[in-house]
């Protein structure tokens, strides 16, 4: 190989691998610009915010007048629009039936999917399938499973729950 053939495979290379980092930056210019991920985001994010604040809505220490406190403050910080005027509205009525239960309800989404999402409106539709493991002052203690349809709504604080519907389990056929 002589001096000339060894000078010019350099430069392909050289040259290969600035076309490959431009290439590279200018894919990656025009993903982060893109729609799609900032709606995957979004989607992301309205799926997150939405499973937790369902858990939270089906979890409860009803152990002391201070847990159901504590409980229906954070049933207030997972919902917003008529779920939250809802609550609010029967805060007070909740508070001593739920003290007087003394039951105890750990809600865990077990699995979730968005069915509508509208990002320029910022409203998305959830449902879901959550287990929830309710222990009686007295008794023994089990395990519902319930299925739940959540209208969401972007807030300044992230998506929040406006409207939970219980949806019929079903019996298998």
């Amino acid at each position: 190989m002589n001096p000339r053939t060894k000078d010019l495979g350099g430069w392909a290379v050289l040259l290969a691998a600035v076309l490959v980092c431009a290439l590279g930056g200018w894919s990656y210019a025009q993903a982060r610009g893109d729609d799609t991920l900032a709606y995957a985001k979004s989607r992301d994010a309205a799926l997150a915010d939405g499973t937790r604040h369902l858990a939270r809505l089906n979890t409860l220490d009803g152990t002391s007048a201070r847990s159901v406190e504590s409980g229906l403050t954070a049933w207030l910080d997972a919902s917003t629009g008529p779920l939250r005027d809802r609550l609010e509205g029967t805060r007070e009525k909740d508070t001593a039936a739920l003290t007087e239960s003394g039951a105890t309800a750990r809600g865990k989404v077990t699995d979730a999917a968005l069915t509508a999402l509208d990002d320029r409106a910022g409203t998305a539709a959830l449902i879901a399938t959550v287990d929830v493991e309710v222990t009686p002052r007295t008794g023994q203690a089990g395990t519902e499973r319930k299925r739940f349809e959540a209208s969401l709504a972007r807030t300044g604080g992230g998506w929040k729950i406006t409207a939970l519907d219980a949806l019929p389990v079903g019996s298998g056929a």
